[in-house]
Formats: structure tokens, C-alpha cells, sequence
């Protein structure tokens, strides 16, 4: 009786990923490599072109820096969020146009996800269940009725 070791894996993902902002975390990380990947000059032109053209490298990586942060510190989530948000509107004119949008996109919609994130909210239950739920009760409740009915 040997266990797959990767039967608890998806599992215990789920319960690390529902105790902090994912989405938004990911989604921040995502647009700042989105904006990184559009910017194709060498460092070397960049030191050379001056502020500008450094801020343009600096700013993605701060916001990447910041989704990762939101993933592996959710405390922090609130300041991790507004950095991100500023420094992503940042990369409107320093990369890009913000990585022609996607990355500005990405970066803007992944730190309103991380700032709208509640830690101590209940799990969400799908329409589904609601439904099954629903049905399951009626079906008790029924015959209840019925007999209710004829001792009366």
C-alpha cells in the first residue's frame, strides 16, 4: 500500500493559494515580465541613453518584485498593492506605453485584485452545490409534508 507522493500536492497548493492574494499577485508579476520582455535594448545603450532609459528596466522589475511579495508575504498585501499601481502607471512613460498595454493591463488589474483581497472570508459555494443543496432539502421536506398532512 504505497502512496503516490503527489497525491497531496494539488491539495495543499489549493490551501496555500487560498490564504493569500494569488491572482493578484501573479497577474503584478506577469505584467512587469510582460514589460520587461517589450523593452529590447541592451543595458549598455540604456546607461548610455541616462535616467530614462534606466527607469524603463527599473520600474518592471519593481513591479515583479512587488507581485512576488504579495504571493509570499499576503500581510503586506495593502503596500505591495499601491507600489505596484504607482510604479505600473510609472511604465506608461518610461516602457513602452507600458508594455504596448498588456503589461499596463496586467499590472493595474493584478493590484486592485491583491487590494480588494479579503484574508478572512468564507469560501465561496458554486451555484451548483446551492442548487443541489436546494434540492436535497425539497426532497427531505416533502415527504414530511405528506405525512403531516395525513395525520391531520
Amino acid at each position: 500500500m504505497s502512496r503516490d507522493p503527489r497525491e497531496g500536492v494539488r491539495p495543499a497548493f489549493r490551501r496555500w493559494r487560498a490564504g493569500r492574494p494569488f491572482w493578484g499577485g501573479l497577474l503584478l508579476a506577469l505584467g512587469g515580465v510582460e514589460v520587461l520582455l517589450t523593452l529590447k535594448a541592451s543595458l549598455d545603450v540604456i546607461l548610455h541613453v541616462g535616467m530614462q532609459g534606466l527607469a524603463g528596466y527599473l520600474l518592471p522589475v519593481v513591479m515583479l518584485l512587488c507581485g512576488v511579495l504579495i504571493l509570499f508575504n499576503p500581510a503586506q498585501r495593502l503596500f505591495y498593492s499601491v507600489i505596484g499601481v504607482l510604479v505600473t502607471l510609472g511604465t506608461w512613460l518610461t516602457s513602452n506605453l507600458g508594455g504596448f498595454f498588456i503589461g499596463l493591463l496586467l499590472g493595474l488589474v493584478g493590484s486592485c485584485l491583491a487590494f480588494g483581497w479579503l484574508p478572512d472570508q468564507e469560501p465561496r459555494v458554486s451555484r451548483r452545490r446551492r442548487r443541489q443543496e436546494a434540492r436535497a432539502a425539497k426532497a427531505v421536506a416533502q415527504p414530511l409534508e405528506r405525512e403531516a398532512g395525513r395525520t391531520a
